[in-house]
């Protein structure tokens, strides 16, 4: 892809692309892709041929220039463009203009962060994602933290499958608190594994993304995949293992203290969870938040923190969210929403096994 340079009174900027074969791909279907950055980014996007003409004001053309360059670079290394990945490059390239920093927007473009399994590549869609992927490579233990449809459990399950089939864990540990959600469900029917089941649904969804079904059935049938209710974790050392901890906020003190010292030699664990979304009894203390203040500063464990803007889902999921922070933020008298704490990690990695394999 090559750049010529704005003439005289030209508004715009012009783009040529090397490969036509690609540009399907890259523009979508009836241009769909050029729509939905045009009006992430407030800028006029007219193909012709292989040259692609974007005006606006200057930041936002530079912003879309970024965004449509990272595109075709995936597309040049065969990775998958859709509606998605353009709304992650368009984030990514916001920020990288905003930090003046393009590692994130080059890890993306060129794959670098892409986790592979047996039926989908799956890339970050924000910065947050990025950092989250990127502690969860180099860090034995991971505190992912936000709001829902931020790609946390989703991206957890995505490097657990492909470590699993990669040799480098023997086995996938997946365990989640049996809490109700504003509900009382009951007796259910059935073994310990059908009475587990439905609250671990998402993370059941999220393997089938990643491995064909029966590949899913053989591994837990085989214990390669392994659910483990919390309360059968007791006395148990985890090792040569991916521990996945969903929903997490709903863990009393005692089940995270447990929980966090099942971790042995050549495991990793991730734990998943929102403040703002805690189902226990009234009275009792979320051991995700005790777990957060105690560990911050441990070396070896990273902490990164998702929020609005790194919600992957419908936009609605975003402004949904915002709603209730707003919410909170009166109820707790605040003149304005506090919001969530901004991405980051904490934690350094330590020698040996925490250093990125």
């Amino acid at each position: 892809m090559s750049t010529a340079k704005r003439a005289d009174g030209d508004p715009a900027i012009h783009l040529r692309f090397d490969d036509n074969s690609l540009l399907p791909m890259l523009f979508g279907e009836h241009d769909r892709n050029l729509a939905r950055i045009e009006q992430a980014l407030g800028v006029s996007l007219h193909s012709l041929g292989n040259t692609l003409t974007i005006s606006g004001a200057d930041g936002d053309v530079g912003t879309a220039r970024a965004t449509l360059d990272a595109l075709y670079r995936r597309l040049k290394q065969g990775l998958e463009v859709d509606a998605g990945e353009v709304d992650g490059a368009v984030r990514m390239a916001l920020e990288a203009t905003r930090a003046g920093n393009n590692n994130d927007l080059d890890a993306f473009a060129g794959g670098e962060l892409t986790v592979r399994t047996r039926k989908r590549a799956i890339s970050p869609r924000s910065p947050t994602q990025a950092a989250y992927l990127r502690a969860m490579l180099d860090h034995d233990m991971v505190f992912g933290l936000g709001p829902a449809g931020t790609g946390k459990t989703y991206l957890a399950v995505a490097v657990a499958v492909s470590m699993l089939t990669a040799g480098q864990v023997d086995r996938i540990v997946l365990s989640r608190p049996a809490v109700e959600a504003g509900e009382r469900l009951g007796f259910l029917p059935g073994d310990m594994r059908d009475k587990i089941d439905p609250y671990l649904r998402p993370l059941y969804d999220a393997l089938y993304d990643m491995l064909p079904a029966p590949q899913v059935i053989k591994r837990l049938e085989s214990g390669e995949i392994e659910i483990a209710p919390l309360a059968f974790m007791r006395g148990r050392t985890l090792a040569n293992a991916f521990v996945i901890v969903d929903e997490a906020q709903n863990t009393t003190r005692m089940q995270m203290k447990m929980l966090l010292t099942r971790l042995g030699e050549n495991a990793r664990m991730v734990i998943t969870g929102d403040m703002t979304q805690i189902d226990l009894p009234q009275g009792a203390s979320s051991g995700l938040i005790e777990a957060i203040d105690l560990l911050g500063d441990v070396a070896g464990i990273a902490m990164v923190h998702f929020n609005d803007k790194d919600v992957v889902r419908n936009p609605l999921v975003a402004r949904i969210v915002r709603a209730y922070d707003a919410l909170d933020a009166r109820l707790r008298g605040d003149t304005k929403p506090r919001g969530r704490a901004p991405a980051k990690m904490s934690g350094t990695a330590g020698p040996g096994r925490d250093a990125k394999r």
